[in-house]
């Protein structure tokens, strides 16, 4: 079954939810902002074609793993280099393939970063594409969920 997470747009907390053909809106559990939800056949099959939240067809798909959490780990492997001649970095580095090996991906909207996990079609969707994010958030461009491609 897919997982959606939204993110508030008022306060930036992760809404988690199920799809639900009778589900219209769900309100965030920490400032009850209402945002409106539509789920298509599609997504109540595990197919991915349109976004819930924004109505857009343009995602990506990277690894599910916090980045917050990445970058902090970072910091910390890059102070303790001081005092371990750069082998945190060489441990953090091990780690780092480790998860990319294991952890699943996940699929994300360029438009409001709503997550999906457990989608059947993950191949179908591209990695991150930064002019494509740049068009999308800065000029409002839709591509309609093909790739940009030079």
């Amino acid at each position: 079954m897919t997982e959606v997470t939204l993110t508030c747009k008022k306060c930036g907390s992760g809404i988690y939810l199920t799809p639900d053909k009778d589900l219209d809106h769900v309100n965030c559990r920490i400032c009850e902002e209402p945002h409106k939800v539509l789920f298509d056949e599609n997504l109540l099959s595990n197919q991915l074609v349109q976004c819930p939240c924004c109505q857009r067809k343009d995602f990506y798909k990277q690894k599910d793993f916090n980045r917050k959490i990445g970058v902090l780990l970072f910091v910390i492997a890059a102070i303790l280099s001081i005092f371990t001649y750069g082998i945190s970095l060489v441990v953090l580095y091990i780690l780092d393939l480790i998860l990319y090996q294991k952890l699943p991906e996940v699929v994300s909207c360029y438009k409001c970063n709503t997550l999906f996990r457990q989608i059947e079609n993950l191949d179908s969707i591209s990695v991150f594409n930064h002019e494509m994010n740049d068009r999308i958030l800065y000029d409002d461009q839709d591509f309609d969920g093909k790739q940009l491609n030079h």
